[in-house]
């Protein structure tokens, strides 16, 4: 069991998925944790896990993101107990599926709120401790569906466009004040998004899905080495590259027939 680092991670959407693995990653390493997400009993039982495991400190803060107060909250909480964050892991995000005129409208600006204003928000306001101290590590997801319009899923990879772009210009402006920002870029994931989304029987999963651990670890290991982006994947790394070259209107009609539901 390593020691206690005495640095703590603050990661959103830590009850499944990419977040517990997160979690699981920054307390294997001996660092405290501020989890956060929706549902209190899975976190307290991660919490408990790896307390129990580690050694580490788990904070348990059940919180809804698609609240535009709630990153205020969540800051105004970590100030209230004397928490200081060095690693800032904005994790949580969903998606949809369909047709945009047919889905829900007001869980299509749920979903941007907390893909793009919740990050935006809680970044704005732990990353000036990280200036005034010196170091710090932020950790975006972003997504390949990022590098490209997405029909049948159009609001979440426009929400995806903004996490890249947002992400690479931040860590452009941070150069050399010892705070880090990189940007995880994977595909098709192995959690229970293609499920909420709706669309984890379209044609770009049935294509396979990477899991949700290697993506984790290798995300995790790009952060800790300061990279700025990180595409997961031989084959993600390939098509980010092509969509470089490919007709906008090729890539449209391709991006479509992969979201489709497979019925």
């Amino acid at each position: 069991m390593p020691e206690r680092s005495g640095l703590t991670a603050l990661i959103t959407g830590a009850s499944a998925g990419l977040g517990r693995d997160f979690a699981r990653l920054f307390a294997a390493d001996g660092h405290d944790l501020v989890l956060v997400a929706r549902r209190r009993d899975r976190l307290d039982d991660l919490a408990a896990e790896l307390e129990h495991a580690h050694g580490i400190k788990a904070h348990v803060l059940p919180t809804d993101l698609g609240q535009p107060t709630t990153p205020q909250e969540i800051s105004d909480h970590l100030q209230a107990n004397g928490i200081e964050i060095e690693f800032l892991v904005n994790n949580a995000g969903f998606g949809s599926s369909g047709a945009f005129a047919e889905l829900d409208t007001r869980r299509e600006i749920e979903m941007i709120t907390v893909n793009v204003s919740a990050l935006t928000y809680l970044t704005r306001l732990l990353l000036p401790a990280m200036l005034a101290r010196g170091h710090g590590r932020i950790l975006n997801i972003g997504s390949t569906a990022g590098f490209q319009a997405g029909p049948f899923m159009a609001t979440y990879y426009a929400t995806k466009a903004y996490v890249n772009h947002f992400s690479e210009a931040l860590a452009h402006e941070l150069a050399g004040t010892g705070v880090t920002v990189t940007v995880s870029c994977p595909g098709a994931t192995a959690t229970e998004f293609g499920a909420i989304a709706g669309n984890d029987k379209s044609q770009l999963f049935a294509g396979g899905a990477a899991t949700s651990e290697e993506v984790a670890r290798e995300a995790y290991q790009a952060m800790m080495k300061g990279k700025r982006m990180i595409v997961h994947g031989a084959r993600n790394r390939l098509l980010v590259q092509a969509l470089r070259v490919a007709p906008r209107r090729v890539v449209h009609g391709i991006s479509a027939k992969l979201n489709k539901i497979v019925r």
